[in-house]
Order: structure tokens, then C-alpha cells, then sequence
């Protein structure tokens, strides 16, 4: 009878992790990786074959076809991107704030796509830039209090100090004090908080400079038990109907 190996067979805890792995990364993901990959090889294979203005013909079409494929497999990874953070989103913050972050996402990938992809191409966007980046700089200084609240929403999303359907209790001097209630949504500029008095939609720029915790036991809300209580009289009452005008008077006994 052969012996059992003294050293266990390492390859075989080696695929069962790999297995563990793949089993929890989801598809969208593997393929925003994979995409990603190809289409930053393109761009960097490009200039090797003189970009478009070769002195050959099959070196410029082989450059306008690394810039078609770039702008594929480009788009192909922005939308993974854009799937995967919408589906992280749903489970952490709901849709409130994964809408607009797909939103977000899109805009974002697409214009890194299309200004790499006139790069490639040999278009001239220098101008584009510049103008881009002054109209930048005077959207960002307009939108100062907006843009902190998105930045803050981000964090929060990150970072999780409350999830939509959790009861906490929010310390903070700007907020007015102490403000108890339930979570019921969480967007990229405000947090939907439902109190005893009314719904709030607290920015979260307040939010993260805030103490937030979990509410105490004592001050969460108590469901009753359904239990209805008899109703009960001082005095017996009889009803009896009156000759008049036909309707049951009542006469205590």
C-alpha cells in the first residue's frame, strides 16, 4: 500500500484559491482589466510604427488601425468600469448614487478615449487643452461647494460609516446639534436622512466632518404589539327605536 505524501501537493491549494478567486471577481470587472490592457499596449505599440504620417502606407494604415482599436477596446473597458461601479454602488449607497455615478464614469472614460484616441491620430489639441483646462479652472472655482460635496460623497461611499436602512445619530455645530433617524438613501451630494419630524437632505460635506454613529438602543423607535385594548363602559347601554322618525336612540340602562 503506497504511503501519503509527508509535503502536502501545494498546486492543488494554488487552484483552489485561484478557483476562490474567480468565483467572487465579477465578469465586468475581469473585463474592464482585460480591455484596459489591451488598449494601453496599443497606444504605447503606435508610435513604433511612425504614427499616421509614415513614410509607407502599410505603416499608416497599421497606425489608423491601433487607433480604431484603441478606441474599441477603450470604450469596451469604460463600460465595464461603469457596470462594475454601478453594481458596488447598489449594494452600498443604492440608486441614488450609482445613476450618477455611472453617469460620471461614462463621461470621464469617454473623454479620455477620445482625446487619446486625436493623439493617435495626429489631430491637434493643444488649443483644446488649454481652453479645456482654463474652462476647468472657472467651472471649479464656481462650483466650489458642489464639487466638495461629490468628492465628500465619494468618501463616504468608500469609507461606509452608514449604509441606507441604518438608524444613526449625527453630532455636528453646522448641522444645528444632534440629528437621530433613519439613512434612506445616499447620493454623490446629499444624504437622505428620515427623522421623527421630517426627511432631510443633509450635503455631505457636512456629513464628513461629522461624528456619525450608530443610534442607542433605548432611543430607537418600538413597533407596538398589535394588541388592541377592550373597550369597556360605565354603564350598560340598550338601543331602542323610536316611534318618530325611525332610529335607534341609545338608553342607558
Amino acid at each position: 500500500m503506497p504511503l501519503k505524501p509527508l509535503i502536502p501537493d501545494k498546486s492543488a491549494s494554488v487552484r483552489a484559491a485561484i478557483r476562490a478567486v474567480d468565483l467572487k471577481v465579477h465578469p465586468d470587472f475581469r473585463r474592464a482589466i482585460v480591455c484596459a490592457v489591451l488598449a494601453f499596449t496599443l497606444d504605447a505599440a503606435a508610435p513604433y510604427f511612425g504614427g499616421v504620417h509614415a513614410a509607407t502606407l502599410d505603416r499608416r494604415l497599421a497606425a489608423y488601425g491601433m487607433a480604431a482599436g484603441f478606441v474599441g477596446f477603450g470604450l469596451a473597458a469604460t463600460r465595464s468600469v461603469a457596470s462594475e461601479l454601478t453594481r458596488v454602488s447598489l449594494s452600498r449607497a443604492g440608486a441614488a448614487a450609482a445613476t450618477p455615478l455611472r453617469v460620471w464614469c461614462l463621461l470621464v472614460g469617454y473623454l479620455i478615449v477620445a482625446l487619446t484616441a486625436m493623439d493617435l491620430i495626429a489631430l491637434p489639441i493643444g488649443h483644446l487643452l488649454i481652453g479645456g483646462a482654463v474652462t476647468g479652472i472657472i467651472l471649479g472655482i464656481a462650483a466650489q461647494q458642489s464639487l466638495s460635496n461629490v468628492f465628500a460623497g465619494f468618501v463616504l461611499l468608500l469609507t461606509r460609516p452608514y449604509i441606507p436602512g441604518e438608524q444613526v445619530r449625527i453630532l455636528s455645530g453646522a448641522l444645528g446639534g444632534t440629528l437621530d433617524g433613519t439613512v434612506t438613501s445616499i447620493g454623490l451630494l446629499y444624504t437622505t436622512l428620515s427623522t421623527e419630524d421630517c426627511v432631510l437632505n443633509i450635503p455631505n460635506g457636512a456629513l464628513l466632518s461629522a461624528a456619525v454613529g450608530p443610534l442607542p438602543r433605548h432611543k430607537q423607535p418600538t413597533h407596538s404589539s398589535g394588541v388592541t385594548a377592550p373597550v369597556t363602559y360605565e354603564r350598560p347601554i340598550r338601543f331602542s327605536l323610536s316611534p318618530r322618525d325611525d332610529v335607534k336612540t341609545p338608553q342607558h340602562v
